[in-house]
């Protein structure tokens, strides 16, 4: 106990508590910096509570108004449609809404992460924290990023232009080099076709490098008539447009047809056989389907009027079976 009643405790023993005066005094130190600090606090809690707020607040009103924007466009495009009939047979409702909710959805993220990354950033500099390093960083891993998944991005920026662009849409029928089909679904990143025998083709949007649409505008059937070079041109044409106008006339081939059957002349002309170029503007996807029609009732009617249609090989075989001439 000797150390509890010296003035200077033992080297080597427990320090002695401090003083009632020295911890009111600490207390009253931590007591007036909190108090001279505590404005301070609140009023950077209350700023970065604002920016948070007014950020949410943002991020949803501009959501909001793409949201109503893109429904907008689209109920003025089913107006426009609904007074357009041939519009309205050309462009596919599911189509549009597929394309439209892309486009939405692409500006809803832009806006989301433009708005929420200000809002961070403000929030770190309002707690004192730096954010240049931050970006700095971001913009390195940004880099490395880009440069490891670059297809991915390629097929990400080719799938926004393509929508932007309406090049094809869901139902479209195209020709994207190795695989063609009807247009399933439209991603991104990924664009999923139906083939024509019922497979499924994933073709990544960066890789498809041209687009050919059979379904926007419209289509042209031909076909080629060929027949001896001794026929009448004149009997052979009358006959292919009264199978033409007697298509034109019947149903449901009045309604896919959009021109009249027009015969654009001799197309190939030899010794044995002429060629005579048919066509016909039809509704997009029709083509296929008119061409056998007419050429059903070409064949009709030049059977009707005595007229024979030959190919190469049958006017070969003619020509082995002729005859030939013995010299005097």
């Amino acid at each position: 106990m000797y150390w509890l009643l010296s003035a200077s405790p033992p080297p080597d023993g427990p320090q002695p508590p401090r003083s009632l005066e020295d911890a009111q005094d600490s207390a009253s130190e931590a007591a007036g910096w909190i108090q001279d600090n505590w404005t301070d606090w609140l009023a950077s809690g209350l700023r970065l509570v604002f920016i948070c707020v007014v950020a949410i607040v943002l991020r949803y009103l501009i959501r909001r108004a793409i949201t109503q924007l893109i429904a907008r466009m689209n109920r003025r495009a089913e107006i426009v449609d609904s007074g357009n009939a041939l519009r309205g047979l050309l462009v596919s409702g599911e189509r549009r809404r597929q394309r439209s909710a892309a486009i939405g959805s692409i500006l809803r993220s832009v806006a989301s992460f433009v708005i929420l990354g200000t809002a961070a950033l403000t929030v770190l500099s309002g707690l004192g924290i730096n954010p240049a390093p931050l970006l700095a960083s971001a913009g390195v891993a940004g880099v490395a990023l880009g440069f490891g998944a670059r297809n991915l991005v390629m097929d990400v920026l080719a799938g926004m232009f393509m929508l932007l662009e309406d090049q094809y849409g869901v139902g479209d029928r195209i020709d994207a080099g190795e695989a063609s089909g009807v247009v399933m679904e439209i991603g991104l990143r990924v664009t999923q076709l139906r083939g024509d025998g019922g497979e499924i083709w994933y073709i990544r949007n960066g890789e498809i490098k041209r687009i050919g649409n059979l379904s926007q505008g419209w289509a042209m059937a031909a076909l080629d008539v060929r027949v001896r070079a001794d026929e009448d041109l004149d009997e052979v044409r009358a006959a292919v447009l009264a199978a033409g106008e007697g298509l034109s006339k019947e149903s449901p081939w009045d309604e896919v047809l959009w021109e009249p059957v027009e015969v654009l002349g001799l197309d190939e002309v030899t010794l044995d056989s002429m060629v005579l170029r048919v066509s016909v503007k039809t509704m997009p996807e029709k083509s296929l389907g008119v061409e056998r029609e007419l050429r059903w009732r070409v064949k009709k009617a030049l059977d009707a009027r005595g007229i024979r249609i030959v190919d190469e090989q049958a006017l070969a075989l003619d020509a082995a079976r002729a005859p030939v001439p013995l010299d005097k």
